[in-house]
């Protein structure tokens, strides 16, 4: 069996992401019509067809869906595989294989990043960027040792250290009628326009969002869809909408007439854990939580008050 080439694998796992040709040629940096021969030169190599596609969409068949999980599985070993000898040519000891969100809060990933490890002097940490339900993959792919990631279901899988609990923040115009309360509540939204990231972004988060609504019995006029923070400003503005963001998205767009309150339900809370595989022998990932765990130890402890010494 003669196995596609890697450039043939990221035309379909790119195609796969955007259902879309233009926007995954431009994403390959290559001609639609290139990208649209590789596709086919593909599913001719394979026998199996993996899109349906006419002028105006673009599917997976449900082989193409079982063949990109696994194809995007392949990409990350070869790229681990790369990464991996590069190191060991320049002579670095281990390759840490990390990931986290750009929606991450960079303190954490810093906090992270700065773990220097005696047994391990010549530690390199490789840092991948991608959704938190894609990281997740990586992990029990093995493409990657751990992981930060935030609104991710429970799992046996995986063990998680939790770095950090947070409420949703809504982000709104500073003239807007709820800035004036402590905290926002979903039926305080009712009839509004509504900002979410989308559900390819974050699956698990937008359908809690959207189950809580329902119970509530709390509807918005109007959805709109985003994929990073500042492209809540305009819809804020124009639209007077409601964006629902993380601690550390409102904060890069609180400004300039935008101001944030914390949602006000309890349940629904952003738990960002730092995960890695529960059957994971690897000590050096072992050595990576316990000083996280260590670190995360010594921040949350109350200083002691200084006694003045009477004389």
């Amino acid at each position: 069996m003669v196995l596609p080439e890697i450039r043939l694998l990221q035309a379909a796992i790119t195609l796969a992401e955007e259902l879309h040709f233009s926007r995954a040629a431009g994403r390959l940096h290559i001609e639609q019509s290139t990208l649209s021969r590789r596709i086919l030169e593909l599913e001719g190599q394979l026998g199996i067809k993996l899109f349906d596609r006419n002028h105006q969409m673009v599917e997976l068949t449900e082989a193409g869906s079982k063949f990109v999980e696994e194809a995007r599985k392949a990409e990350l070993h070869i790229e681990r595989a790369v990464t991996s000898a590069k190191a060991a040519s320049r002579g670095t000891d281990e390759v840490l294989n990390f990931g986290k969100s750009p929606n991450t809060d960079p303190y954490l990933v810093s906090m992270i990043l700065a773990t220097r490890l005696p047994l391990f002097p010549g530690l390199r940490i490789k840092v991948w960027s991608n959704y938190s339900h894609e990281l997740v993959r990586g992990l029990m792919a093995g493409s990657l040792d751990l992981a930060v990631t935030t609104g991710v279901p429970e799992n046996g899988k995986l063990s998680c250290l939790k770095l950090a609990e947070n409420p949703f923040y809504i982000a709104m115009s500073s003239d807007d009628p709820l800035s004036g309360s402590k905290r926002v509540a979903l039926r305080d939204m009712q009839g509004r326009n509504w900002v979410m990231f989308s559900r390819h972004v974050n699956p698990h988060l937008y359908d809690m969002i959207q189950r809580y609504a329902s119970v509530a019995g709390v509807d918005a006029t109007d959805l709109h869809h985003v994929s990073s923070p500042e492209e809540a400003v305009p819809l804020i503005f124009e639209d007077k909408g409601l964006a629902f963001l993380n601690r550390t998205g409102a904060w890069r767009i609180a400004q300039h007439g935008i101001t944030m309150r914390p949602l006000a339900e309890e349940g629904l809370r952003l738990v960002t854990n730092l995960t890695v595989r529960s059957d994971t022998k690897s000590r050096l990932i072992g050595e990576v939580v316990k000083a996280t765990a260590r670190k995360l130890d010594a921040l949350r402890r109350p200083v002691q008050q200084r006694l003045s010494l009477s004389a």
